[in-house]
């Protein structure tokens, strides 16, 4: 099992970007049951507060209707998630709280890593930053 961050989401909705075609392929390769991989719950957050803060938000329900679609299941955030977030937070001064909260869930529940362009994932131990 994989976890997809959001930006594979909104590079493959967005306008013309030297991502978009990876991330298009990526999702087709999960849609097709090709890739086991699962979004969580900040995920569709993210989308829903991007979307919103760009005044975007007709886009914003395409690219979250999108991932339910792909993704039927959602992983939950927990405290412990949440814990283990801060915990990732403390270790690393510059991690953000978002991929610190999904790296904690890549790790919580044994995936392989994260799906992202964020090259930040890198530096998370034990947790494998996978390309699209």
């Amino acid at each position: 099992m994989i976890l997809v961050d959001s930006n594979v989401l909104m590079y493959a909705a967005g306008a013309e970007h030297p991502n978009k075609a990876a991330a298009i392929a990526f999702l087709e390769r999960v849609a097709r049951g090709e890739i086991d991989a699962a979004v969580d719950a900040e995920v569709l957050q993210e989308v829903m507060h991007r979307y919103r803060s760009l005044r975007r938000w007709a886009d914003g329900r395409r690219v979250y209707a999108l991932a339910r679609d792909i993704f039927p299941h959602v992983v939950p955030i927990t405290s412990e998630i949440v814990d283990r977030a801060k915990t990732l937070m403390d270790e690393d001064g510059s991690l953000s709280a978002r991929d610190a909260v999904h790296a904690s869930v890549a790790l919580a529940h044994g995936m392989k890593g994260v799906c992202t362009f964020d090259l930040d994932f890198e530096r998370i131990p034990g947790c494998a930053r996978i390309a699209p």
